[in-house]
């Protein structure tokens, strides 16, 4: 199993972030993609059209939120990875660190760089100036 951990500044505090990672269409808009999310623990989640699915394990506002997590690049019969996405103040904003556990062995690179380009950066763009 692959495992890294990610974290880079957002200028918004961590409420504003932590609302909008769980609410669909801030989801959405943050990363140009689909996104469908049920509130609360165990309320399941769908985004990228598809590509990515899972459910919410544990809510802690607005510091920490975890989710069962795969994509329909895993296996078949490979159980979930798990995300954590830690939310804490600094001076402008949240640092954001999100930490992805139990993936399929030979995935953890691509799964990465795909936090970094298609999350990251324009959640950037997107929380700038939302203070």
């Amino acid at each position: 199993m692959d495992k890294f951990e990610v974290s880079t500044s957002l200028a918004a505090p961590p409420e504003i972030v932590y609302r909008a990672w769980l609410d669909s269409a801030q989801h959405a808009a943050f990363v140009g993609a689909q996104a469908e999310i049920e509130e609360g623990v165990g309320g399941e989640f769908r985004l990228w059209d598809g590509y990515i699915t899972g459910r919410t394990l544990a809510l802690d506002p607005p510091r920490r939120i975890v989710q069962a997590w795969r994509t329909t690049e895993f296996p078949d019969g490979s159980p979930d990875s798990q995300i954590e996405v830690r939310l804490e103040p600094e001076a402008g904003g949240t640092q954001i660190t999100l930490v992805h556990t139990g993936i399929p062995a030979g995935q953890g690179p691509q799964y990465e760089e795909g936090w970094k380009e298609n999350y990251f950066d324009p959640m950037k763009e997107y929380f700038s100036g939302k203070t």
